[in-house]
């Protein structure tokens, strides 16, 4: 795991935490010993509510039309 000294946090902050933001996780070290650990978020799960919402808005589909096309790109026979 990548370190990251106190006087680097509080210079470069905004550095620092673009890095975090792009996955990475960090050890936070003041003289030389590791005193915290930076680490990105994990993302929350859209709710039940999120998910029916979401739904709503995608298009019809016609299983009929989805199975000819499938049909017409993969052998049946499979």
């Amino acid at each position: 795991m990548e370190t990251v000294s106190v006087r680097e946090l509080r210079n470069r902050g905004g550095e620092v935490l673009d890095r975090v933001a792009r996955g990475a996780s960090l050890v936070v070290t003041r003289d030389g010993a590791e005193v915290a650990e930076l680490r990105p978020r994990g993302r929350r799960s859209p709710s039940s509510a999120d998910l029916v919402a979401r739904r709503r808005h995608l298009p019809r589909l016609d299983p009929d039309a989805l199975r000819r096309d499938v049909d017409a790109v993969l052998d049946p026979g499979l």
